[in-house]
């Protein structure tokens, strides 16, 4: 069944009596050529692409609750590849073509919208640092624009451009950046995947791996053991806690990241703006709410939920940017639970087990590398050797001394 506006306007006069479930809810089958646990965005789209461009057929993504149920429908939808380091931005920028071609190739209505992001910078140190940014994502393709205040002001007149602490200098610009539908992206590539072969399995937490003599061979489920040749694991915050079943430590912890969303309101915030002088970024949804986020919570934690102090913290932040912002009332709030790396970047490499991969490590930036990821992740299982824009997310640069640490602020979650 392929959507189109034809179809709509069919089903309109039939009653919408047409449609049909986007996926099947099929029961596990007994062994598959690749297990993924974790049925969130970067799961889901592994799935798909290891069906779609590597040929895999027997493939099933298990999910201990319902698919999307985690932090892809729990962030702030935002899209871009304004990165500085080689590590780093030819992956994003790999991720952004890929979103810029998502829906066509879905045949789905991700909402994929290129409004653009504006970060703000308020000293002179800031700006020549994003003026280096902005030439490292030229280089790489992904354009940039630095924006003087009078210009700034121009496009977004409602900041507080004279704040006696953080007076705003301008900014640095990515027009091809922007938001996606959260929900809509893993339902595309639920549906996507599921149309190529894939099985998913909702309400099928995995409870353990079988090793045999260093060989995975299968994953214990709550629905039973499910024979594989390869399992890779894709579960985000909830990394530690899967990867300690097959007897792995991982250099990550978990933290809360809370987002907020107002009441609707109308157009008031052209694209996505972040604050230079403090972690808070803003965009409005196409239902006229200001969706906004900042800081992770100060706590290792695996519960969806926040607490008080980082919600006065993100308040703060954006009445120091746009005073207007008080006026608006909250509407809701909620937690992601969110894989911090020790360097603020990801890891998608095979483990010490052969045929066990992991892909995690995200910190805040799981959603918009969401497309990069599953090529990535479905790359390297079909092929046993990393993407050409993944060499670096390996869990052997700690040793070396590679680490990819964008900020540069240091080696622990809660610096970068």
């Amino acid at each position: 069944m392929r959507f189109s506006g034809f179809r709509v306007f069919a089903e309109a006069l039939n009653g919408h009596t047409g449609w049909r479930p986007l996926w099947r809810n099929p029961d596990p089958k007994p062994a598959y050529d690749c297990v993924i646990v974790g049925g969130g965005g970067h799961g889901l789209a592994t799935a798909y692409y290891l069906a779609t461009k590597f040929g895999q057929s027997r493939v099933a993504v298990l999910e201990k609750g319902w698919l999307g149920s985690g932090n892809v429908g729990r962030n702030t939808t935002i899209i871009r590849s304004n990165y500085l380091l080689p590590g780093n931005e030819p992956f994003y920028e790999f991720s952004m073509k890929l979103w810029e071609g998502l829906e066509q190739e879905l045949n789905f209505n991700a909402m994929v919208s290129q409004r653009g992001i504006i970060n703000l910078f308020h000293t002179d140190a800031q700006r020549d640092a994003f003026r280096r940014r902005g030439n490292a994502m030229m280089l790489a393709g992904a354009g940039a624009r630095l924006l003087g205040r009078e210009e700034l002001r121009t496009l977004i007149p409602f900041l507080n451009y004279d704040n006696a602490r953080f007076p705003i200098k301008g900014g640095l610009m990515q027009q091809r950046a922007g938001t996606a539908r959260h929900d809509g992206v893993a339902w595309g590539y639920a549906r996507g995947a599921d149309l190529h072969g894939v099985d998913l399995i909702q309400n099928c937490e995995v409870t353990g791996f079988r090793v045999d003599h260093g060989k995975v061979r299968g994953v214990e489920t709550s629905r039973g053991y499910i024979a594989a040749d390869k399992v890779g694991v894709a579960v985000a915050g909830s990394s530690g806690r899967v990867m300690a079943m097959a007897g792995m430590r991982l250099p990550i912890e978990s933290h809360v990241l809370q987002a907020f969303v107002t009441e609707g309101l109308k157009p008031t915030i052209p694209g996505v703006i972040t604050f230079g002088a403090g972690h808070f970024y803003i965009s409005q949804s196409d239902k006229g709410g200001l969706v906004f986020g900042g800081d992770i919570d100060g706590y290792n934690s695996y519960a969806q939920r926040g607490n008080l102090p980082v919600v006065e913290d993100v308040a703060e932040g954006g009445m120091a940017l746009m005073p207007m912002i008080g006026r608006a009332r909250l509407l809701r709030m909620w937690g992601g639970l969110v894989d911090m790396s020790m360097d603020g970047s990801p890891i998608i490499d095979r483990t010490h087990i052969d045929g066990l991969y992991f892909n995690g490590g995200w910190c805040y930036g799981g959603f918009k590398a969401t497309p990069a990821s599953g090529y990535a992740f479905a790359h390297l299982l079909a092929t046993g050797a990393p993407h050409e824009t993944a060499r670096a997310y390996q869990f052997d640069r700690f040793a070396r001394g590679y680490v990819v640490d964008e900020r540069g602020a240091g080696a622990q979650p809660n610096l970068h």
